[in-house]
């Protein structure tokens, strides 16, 4: 039945067309105006086929709020499986909708993220602070996470920087979340290690820039009116987008029936992008911490906001981070303009973890002045692209996790980074620290 259902609905698009075309036919006799018409006729022509029209039996995109609503929940194992078949999770819930599904699999998406930010206070025992740290009842706001004794430890502080992103504080990767499990793809074993380490802890949150709200009808209108171009020209523009608007709505009712409001950004104070808010959370909390040794780890795009830090804050983070860990990180020295000083830093006191076919911890080659990289036992799949060749691609000291999945690095050198931390701990507080072997290393390695 929905089979010939579909087939009759096919059948009267197609007459629809037809009679578009012979419309076409008798316009192409006409006039100016006529011709005109043709044109935009043509227009919408070219961008309307049958599988998008086929949308309009698109179900409506509503879906659960909650893990339950979707009849998915979270194993001994924290593995997501379907409640009832002990499945793990489905993309394709209904076949030949694959817009559907992608809403469906964003909507959980979003529930998760606020799953992971429960058990960061609930099993993590962390708290949630607001930011910006003034902020009014109206603004926009952002938070991050931190133990209780985040800024007034003495010894040591972990601060984690995640990637860019739908990701947020405490995850690395949602992906892993829901098709792996809760330890790969949050952040939620290295607190739990740091913690029982003796660390406190301060988990960023650099992809929450902005909320989104509706717009009204007076915000759309005075969008289009505040220009300052004159009034003549203004209105033939005005005549020109309302014609074209006119053409998009007639074709995005078949588009897009199910059509989405019009919103806007609004940004939040000191923290619009992953950069501003690594500046502003080092400025309000990390610096402040009384922590004689802090420590990073930053993954992806979470590296190049540590670097971007390290650039803004040169003699603070000197001063005060011990050590810095890196997977994967998207950090570019060049086109960041890093100054001679801090590579040598870098050299000194990061390290980059990065995919590779290699055992983990293994040395990887770098043809780059920054901080030396070692494998995290990941290998980058043949069908994507090499980041290690890619001209945007400088990472600092790099260790390879014997992984080829960019997402997996974080957790594939999970045991090294601590042993990393330890060590430079040790490497500090030694009466006899190995300077000059490691300044003998560093000519070596600017000489190469």
């Amino acid at each position: 039945m929905i089979v010939l259902q579909r087939l009759m609905y096919i059948y009267l698009s197609i007459l629809n067309l037809l009679t578009v075309w012979v419309m076409m036919a008798q316009l192409q006799q006409g006039g100016p105006d006529e011709k005109e018409k043709t044109t935009a006729l043509k227009d919408l022509l070219s961008r309307i086929d049958l599988d998008e029209l086929m949308k309009k039996d698109e179900p409506p995109l509503e879906f659960p709020d909650t893990l339950e609503g979707f009849e998915y929940i979270f194993n001994e194992k924290g593995q997501l499986r379907h409640i009832k078949t002990g499945e793990p999770f489905v993309f394709n819930y209904r076949e030949d909708l694959h817009r559907w599904n992608q809403k469906r699999y964003e909507a959980l998406g979003e529930i998760i993220t606020k799953y992971v930010y429960e058990l960061l206070q609930t099993e993590c025992h962390l708290k949630k602070v607001t930011l910006p740290v003034d902020a009014t009842e109206s603004e926009p706001k952002s938070f991050i996470f931190m133990s209780e004794d985040a800024l007034t430890n003495p010894d040591k502080l972990l601060v984690l920087i995640h990637g860019n992103g739908v990701v947020r504080a405490g995850q690395w990767a949602r992906r892993l979340i829901i098709n792996e499990d809760l330890d790969s793809g949050t952040q939620i074993p290295y607190i739990k290690r740091a913690i029982e380490e003796g660390y406190g802890v301060i988990v960023l949150n650099p992809n929450e820039n902005y909320i989104e709200v509706e717009k009204t009808k007076a915000q759309v209108q005075l969008s289009s009116d505040s220009s300052d171009e004159p009034a003549e020209k203004r209105e033939r523009k005005d005549k020109i987008q309302k014609e074209t608007k006119k053409r998009r709505d007639f074709y995005e009712k078949y588009r897009n029936p199910q059509k989405e409001k019009e919103t806007m950004q609004m940004y939040i104070r000191d923290n619009g992008s992953p950069e501003e808010h690594a500046i502003y959370v080092w400025d309000h909390f990390i610096s402040q911490s009384a922590a004689e040794n802090v420590f990073f780890v930053a993954h992806s795009y979470g590296g190049l906001a540590f670097v971007e830090l390290m650039i803004q804050r040169e003699a603070e983070v000197k001063n005060k981070v011990t050590a810095v860990a890196l997977t994967d990180s998207v950090h570019n020295v060049w086109h960041q303009e890093v100054g001679k000083t801090i590579r040598e830093w870098m050299r000194e006191n990061c390290c980059n973890w990065v995919s590779s076919s290699e055992p983990l911890d293994t040395s990887v080659e770098s043809m780059l002045p920054d901080c030396p990289r070692v494998s995290a036992g990941t290998v980058v799949p043949p069908s994507a692209p090499s980041l290690a060749h890619s001209p945007l691609w400088f990472p600092a000291l790099e260790h390879c996790t014997g992984t080829e999945r960019h997402e997996l690095t974080s957790w594939k050198s999970f045991p090294s980074i601590f042993k990393f931390f330890s060590e430079a701990v040790e490497a500090k507080n030694s009466a006899v620290k190995p300077t000059p072997t490691r300044r003998s290393n560093r000519i070596k390695y600017e000489e190469l």
